[in-house]
């Protein structure tokens, strides 16, 4: 009986370590020492298009100035090219970016655009021209105990680059 009862502390005691020990790792998160990751849009792809139904890929690209590894756990998003939202949404899609690194991260979206349809096409005339995009949203990044960094970025893509010849 009494080598039962120490062996049980014994397992509490390890586990307790063990939990303590992987929580140090994430302290780094909320500590002053954690830099938000740096998020933008880097493609938009068209998927498939139909008059009432459009279907792209968005593709950010998610940096990590941090000297350990972020586990990202969605993406909550809003992106407009110029003034137009192309999409709203949230992914729940799983990624660890390396400390100091970069990784891509995808989203399918799907959306109608058949009200700003003729806008559209007058921007995709000249594919050369930039065109505008905003991108905001939340990243949520952590294991268990989890931080929410909000992200609020300009930019511009040109269309001629995404357009197969």
């Amino acid at each position: 009986m009494f080598d039962q009862r120490r062996t049980i502390t014994i397992l509490r005691t390890v586990l307790l370590l063990s939990l303590l020990g992987s929580l140090t790792a994430c302290s780094t998160w909320f500590s002053n020492n954690f830099v938000d990751p740096k998020v933008q849009l880097t493609k938009v792809e068209v998927v498939k298009a139909r008059l009432l139904e459009q279907q792209f890929m968005l593709r950010f690209r998610i940096d990590n100035p941090n000297d350990h590894s972020l586990p990202v756990r969605g993406l909550r998003y809003k992106v407009h090219l110029n003034e137009v939202e192309l999409a709203d949404g949230e992914s729940s899609g799983w990624l660890t970016v390396p400390a100091h690194g970069f990784e891509y991260y995808e989203v399918t979206v799907h959306t109608n655009l058949w009200k700003h349809m003729k806008y559209i096409v007058r921007l995709l005339e000249k594919p050369d021209r930039a065109i505008r995009y905003s991108l905001d949203g939340e990243l949520k990044t952590g294991l268990m105990l989890g931080r929410a960094v909000q992200i609020s970025t300009k930019g511009e893509i040109i269309p001629g680059n995404f357009i197969p010849e």
